[in-house]
């Protein structure tokens, strides 16, 4: 009997074992999913000059002064691409926010695509790009420069490569995750939970060839390789992000603690996505002909647990909330047209209005900073941290020109956090500030102050007793006034004068000053 023709122009294509068949074709093409990414980014950059940096973003400009391949709480990615939009336009912010606009977009996108992965029509299509747009990571983190809008691109293009890897079996998609996570831990080695919650749900839900797959393999080395700057330089100096996650697993952070985890999962895309992203899970889990796709339903549950568990922040999942609602986008699509089909549709867009709109009153700075509601700052603690810091200067330039000329010659500035240094480093030359220093993070890294520096005006310490332990009179010489009602870290709080330095800074400053958080 002859063998069979083999057509060597058809490229090859790994064929599945029969008991991984592949699930059904991806849905058509549409361009609804582009045009609300498109209008995604470009609202946020119309809104992107109101109210002002935020802490973090200060931070990152700083940071970006002192450029190196790794940080106590970060990689070199963000830090040096703030410096090089500074560069470009000093004291933009539309230019500044800008690249997270546009990696915003790209999120919409990819979660439209990973639901036309998992077959779904326009319509589906459509509905899952307006869940992510109108979602609270994607808003949030598309409006500020953040280390949290690079790990949401990077993760959803590792979810997209995972989804059409399972869909196709073409282990070669393994490449763009390697390279996505190997990208993303320049920037936070949070997508290692990625990887660790993907190499789970393989081995729990299969198919496990793939852990011994030579693409897979490959990527896994791509990882490694684009990683090892920020790697070896946290070995080198005893991983101190360690510190930052204890810290945080402490509750010393915002959206830390395990309750506040928990309670995120249910608002950090939008109450109204909460039963769909559930219906995705389900349908991951059990939808007979989604089983290829098991594997990523599983993900979640390993990386939420480890969060939960390790009181990591709660929106450290979040961009594999959002592949679980462009899975739910199609369940619901699917259940919204039979039966009652009016009836059905109208509640998706009925619900809409009180659950996702109020979104962007919530997220994006649309009302005036001089009115802005305590509820606004309840429940996104950033808003109130972008609003003030030209005033919080102004606060301290009025203490500091208080002292005596012998003593302003002599003080420097001690700030309890990064984003206060970030300010006064901004706006302190302007009003005669001498540098701000501060133990918070990376800062501590970034020069201490000098030997004679006996006077120090202190600001952001709520507790006197860690300056009293370091200076032998500190008294209070006045308030932060950021001249708006708003409830932040810093409206109100005092700003001391401490005169007397017990020991050294030499001595204090790594072990007393450092600290994280």
């Amino acid at each position: 009997m002859s063998e069979p023709a083999i057509d060597i122009d058809r490229p090859h294509q790994p064929t599945p074992p029969p008991s991984t068949a592949l699930p059904a074709e991806s849905g058509a093409p549409t361009r609804g999913p582009w045009l609300v990414a498109a209008a995604t980014t470009v609202t946020l950059l119309l809104v992107a000059n109101r109210y002002g940096y935020h802490r973090d973003e200060l931070y990152f400009l700083l940071a970006g002064r002192h450029l190196d391949w790794g940080y106590v709480d970060q990689g070199p990615l963000v830090p040096a691409l703030a410096r090089l939009l500074d560069s470009i336009a000093p004291g933009n912010l539309v230019v500044l926010r800008t690249p997270s606009a546009v990696l915003a977009g790209g999120a919409v996108l990819l979660v439209a695509a990973i639901a036309r992965e998992l077959g779904a029509g326009r319509a589906a299509q459509l509905f899952a790009a307006v869940l992510a747009a109108l979602s609270g990571i994607v808003l949030a983190g598309g409006h500020l420069l953040s280390t949290t809008t690079v790990d949401l691109l990077v993760w959803l293009v590792a979810a997209w490569c995972a989804v059409r890897l399972l869909r196709t079996g073409d282990s070669r998609w393994a490449l763009g995750i390697g390279l996505a996570l190997g990208v993303g831990m320049l920037s936070k080695l949070l997508p290692a939970l990625l990887a660790v919650g993907l190499v789970a749900g393989v081995l729990i839900a299969g198919p496990r060839r793939l852990l011994r797959d030579r693409w897979v393999l490959a990527a896994a080395g791509i990882t490694v390789l684009l990683a090892a700057p920020n790697l070896i330089w946290q070995a080198a100096n005893g991983f101190p992000q360690l510190g930052v996650a204890a810290s945080i697993s402490d509750g010393d952070s915002s959206y830390s603690g395990r309750l506040d985890a928990f309670t995120l999962q249910f608002v950090i895309i939008s109450p109204y996505a909460v039963p769909i992203w559930i219906a995705g899970l389900v349908a991951l889990l059990r939808r007979p002909a989604w089983r290829a796709y098991r594997a990523v339903g599983w993900a979640w549950l390993v990386v939420v647990g480890i969060v939960l568990i390790a009181g990591g922040k709660g929106y450290y999942d979040a961009p594999l909330l959002l592949v679980l609602t462009a899975a739910g986008a199609v369940v619901t699509a699917a259940w919204a047209s039979r039966g009652s089909v009016r009836l059905r549709r109208g509640l998706l867009v009925l619900g809409a209005v009180p659950f996702l709109l109020p979104t962007i009153v919530l997220l994006l700075p649309v009302l005036p900073a001089e009115r802005l509601p305590a509820f606004v700052v309840d429940v996104n603690y950033d808003a109130g941290e972008t609003i003030g810091w030209p005033a919080f200067a102004d606060s301290v330039a009025a203490v500091h020109r208080g002292l005596s000329p012998q003593e302003r010659s002599r003080a420097v500035v001690l700030t309890a956090n990064y984003g206060e240094a970030g300010a006064l480093a901004r706006y302190g030359p302007a009003r005669d500030l001498p540098r701000a220093y501060s133990g918070h993070n990376s800062m501590v890294d970034f020069g201490r102050p000098p030997a004679d520096a006996d006077v120090v005006v202190a600001v952001g310490w709520e507790r006197p007793d860690r300056l009293t332990s370091w200076f032998e009179e500190c008294s209070v010489a006045g308030r932060v006034d950021q001249r708006v009602e708003v409830e932040n870290d810093e409206n109100g709080g005092p700003i001391h004068v401490c005169r007397g330095l017990r020991r050294p800074w030499a001595q204090i400053w790594d072990t007393e000053v450092r600290h994280t958080g």
